[in-house]
């Protein structure tokens, strides 16, 4: 049974996906955790559960190093298997990365390398783009440019705004990250593999 712990900052849209996911006795992860930069609205889908929260607010902490030790103390309490960012706007300090990786997974509302960053789908709409999409990858240093595990199209259609391109989007990135943690799982997508793949 591969455990997570699921970092957000929002709604936890994605979070929810995987607890319900997590309801079929035969899927193969448990949230294990729940954590946030921030009290994140989010922490009632996992109350609902029973799931344990936990919250580090950057505003506590001198620097961002500091703010991303304890951030990193909080994970390796639950010593998750893998760690899930759904919606988290913070950007994690290298030496976590680099203690979690390639255990650390992110979703990104966009079908990377196209539109990385804060604004995946305003950037698309700005664009004038006819099709955006979603992806999830293995977390580097970088803004959304680590190692693409899954990825899928979404089409913008005539009149979308950010609002409705992102709504669509959102369906299709929970069904990706659900699909991510069964392969992980199950041996079906090796993180280790991935990161060397996108290497070479």
């Amino acid at each position: 049974m591969l455990s997570l712990v699921v970092l957000i900052s929002g709604g936890g849209s994605n979070l929810r996906a995987l607890l319900e996911a997590s309801e079929d006795a035969e899927f193969p992860a448990r949230v294990v955790a729940v954590g946030a930069d921030r009290d994140a609205d989010g922490f009632a889908h996992a109350e609902e559960y029973g799931i344990p929260t936990f919250s580090v607010a950057m505003s506590n902490f001198p620097d961002r190093e500091s703010w991303g030790d304890a951030i990193l103390e909080q994970i390796r309490v639950w010593d998750p298997d893998l760690v899930v960012l759904s919606g988290f706007m913070k950007l994690l300090p290298p030496r976590v990365i680099a203690a979690l990786s390639p255990r650390l997974i992110n979703t990104h509302p966009a079908y990377l390398p196209e539109f990385p960053g804060a604004h995946g789908v305003r950037d698309a709409i700005a664009a004038g783009v006819t099709e955006s999409g979603a992806s999830v990858i293995v977390v580097d240093n970088g803004v959304d440019s680590g190692p693409i595990i899954s990825q899928e199209r979404v089409p913008v259609l005539p009149g979308d705004t950010e609002s409705t391109l992102h709504d669509r989007i959102k369906v299709v990135e929970r069904e990706l990250l659900v699909q991510a943690v069964l392969d992980i799982a199950n041996g079906v997508v090796d993180l280790r593999a991935v990161g060397q793949t996108r290497s070479r």
